[in-house]
């Protein structure tokens, strides 16, 4: 599955969804959004899945690879 990386960690907080939603919304069927950032992204989770019918939180995974540094795979059915 091919994926786009985005890194959030230097995006002001009241920014990071709209980003997020913009680039989740450019990618294609099948493709999936790598985001990087310094929390579990839980209420984007949560968001993506009430709000975003595209979303596959079923295949949605998360890796915390250090104290400030998650990353979750969103992809897009």
């Amino acid at each position: 599955m091919a994926a786009t990386t985005l890194d959030i960690r230097d995006i002001p907080p009241a920014e990071r969804h709209p980003k997020i939603h913009q680039a989740f919304e450019a990618l294609e069927s099948g493709e999936a959004l790598e985001l990087v950032n310094d929390h579990e992204p839980k209420p984007l989770f949560y968001e993506m899945q009430a709000e975003v019918d595209e979303f596959d939180a079923e295949e949605y995974e998360v890796e915390k690879r250090g104290p400030t540094e998650f990353v979750a795979r969103l992809p897009k059915k």
